[in-house]
């Protein structure tokens, strides 16, 4: 079967177990997440999905997400989507519009709980940032490699062409930011990149502002997304008040140039100095209490995911990318994973009977050595409870392990976001050479394999969760034969699983 046909199968065996084309209102995907938006809820087969050999588990928030892993969700994605198309196109529009009916209720309730002003608004910063991980994932592996090549004094004229290739993007991630902003706030996005491309025009070097010259690349990623909120308000104001035949002129131009003045005459300065307030506050924290601050960050973050929060770091992971060329915080939140994993292999220990639970640990493992954590997060450690908080506090011990050698002047950074466990190995970056980063960093997640599984065997199960979970659920729905004397038996009845 070809690569093609096999992701074709893969969505062709979701999309009825999640109510058919016509149950779908909208197809995104993520790093490692499908997202569907649904008309009728109660139409999702959740077991069913979740029995799926490529399916790791299901999220559900403003959308249905069902965990696919990285690269997967995006192959599977497009032919979801089309035959999502042929289905919707064969359906007839009378059964679309009754389960359009049918699950109004449901859809206005699931969104009215999960739209808080605060969770909306990181969901549209998660939605400018997220499509560039990409390019930051790929441009910083060949960073990484140039790095290599150049230290090595390997291939000098090649190294120069790569660092082209991997400086690129980073010298324009401004306008894609931008661009990103606008659309998401629901204005012409290349507008949005047209005023940010201000900020890494060369020209600028020629104004002062409060008595100082700007520089190019001043305000980075928080001053494009600035000036692409002003941009999307001013050409609103003028959509308004414009008249129609003029508003192809007028409308662009006072967008351009009023936001335009207002990033040059403001707020390339005010997000600059925003920008190296992170970078200087970063490097304190871990100089003088990076034990403690990678304790409290690698302990918190998987609650941070579990309430979506932890999309609030992504401009500061971006930011300190740009401004140092790695992010110090993503090796250090990392360390939740190692926890995770190692709480996932105490749990196996420590409920044998249980063939249930284990095949689903054992299935999201390697997964979960690959920084992928919401198969072990949802199909095992959160609903069990208990070791969801030694899971967090393998995280917290890992995190103060990476943090406690940037005191002591060995930082470890990421050149990109988006990926954790072994498979940020390649984006690593620091100030001591490469193979001191990687040696604190395989550190750090020992550390926290070995403290997840350690406070999950000791401290994750009471007796009466160990009762009530080490007991095999298939042997357990298995009716007993009816013994001798007894109530009349079947005449043949199915062997008793042991």
């Amino acid at each position: 079967m070809s690569t093609d046909d096999k992701n074709r199968a893969v969505a062709a065996a979701i999309l009825p177990l999640v109510g058919g084309a016509g149950n779908i209102d909208s197809v995104a995907h993520c790093m490692t997440r499908l997202r569907l938006g649904l008309r009728d809820r109660s139409l999702v087969q959740d077991e069913a999905l979740k029995a799926l050999p490529s399916v790791m588990g299901v999220v559900e928030d403003d959308t249905y997400q069902i965990v696919l892993g990285p690269g997967t969700v995006a192959r599977v994605t497009p032919a979801f989507e089309a035959l999502v198309a042929e289905g919707a196109g064969a359906e007839p529009a009378r059964s679309a519009q009754e389960l359009a009916d049918k699950g109004a209720a449901l859809k206005a309730a699931r969104k009215a709980k999960n739209a808080t002003p605060f969770k909306l608004f990181l969901r549209k910063i998660a939605n400018i940032f997220v499509p560039l991980i990409p390019a930051l994932i790929g441009c910083g592996i060949i960073a990484g490699l140039n790095g290599l090549l150049v230290n090595l004094g390997w291939l000098p004229g090649v190294t120069p062409a790569l660092a082209a290739v991997a400086s690129g993007f980073m010298a324009l991630i401004a306008v894609f930011v931008g661009y990103n902003t606008a659309k998401e706030f629901g204005g012409t996005p290349i507008l949005g990149g047209a005023v940010a491309a201000i900020i890494v025009y060369a020209g600028v070097a020629k104004i002062e502002v409060f008595g100082q010259a700007l520089s190019p690349g001043q305000g980075g990623v928080l001053g494009a997304l600035g000036a692409a909120v002003l941009a999307v308000y001013v050409e609103k104001w003028c959509r308004r008040r414009v008249p129609e035949s003029l508003d192809v002129l007028v409308t662009p131009t006072l967008t351009v140039l009023v936001s335009g003045l207002v990033t040059v005459f403001g707020l390339m300065f005010l997000a600059g100095e925003v920008s190296q307030a992170i970078g200087d506050v970063a490097d304190w924290l871990l100089a003088n209490a990076g034990a403690g601050a990678g304790f409290l960050l690698g302990g918190l973050f998987l609650p941070l995911v579990m309430l979506g929060l932890h999309q609030a770091l992504i401009p500061i992971h971006t930011t300190l990318i740009e401004q140092q060329g790695y992010t110090v915080l993503l090796p250090i939140l990392a360390m939740a994973g190692a926890g995770q994993v190692g709480a996932a292999m105490a749990v196996y220990l420590k409920l044998p009977r249980n063939g249930s639970l284990r095949r689903t640990i054992k299935s999201a493992l390697p997964a979960g050595f690959l920084g992928v954590g919401e198969p072990l997060i949802y199909g095992v450690s959160l609903p069990l409870g208990r070791p969801f908080v030694t899971a967090c506090v393998g995280g917290a011990f890992g995190g103060g392990f990476v943090g406690l050698f940037s005191m002591l002047g060995d930082k470890v950074g990421s050149t990109a976001i988006g990926p954790s466990g072994w498979a940020l190995f390649p984006l690593l970056d620091g100030n001591k050479g490469l193979g001191s980063t990687i040696a604190i960093y395989a550190g750090g997640l020992l550390v926290g394999y070995l403290a997840g599984f350690v406070a999950t065997y000791f401290w994750g199960f009471s007796r009466a969760m160990i009762e009530e979970f080490d007991v095999d659920p298939e042997a357990a729905a298995t009716p007993e034969p009816v013994a001798a004397g007894g109530p009349a038996a079947d005449p043949d009845p199915e062997p008793v699983k042991v």
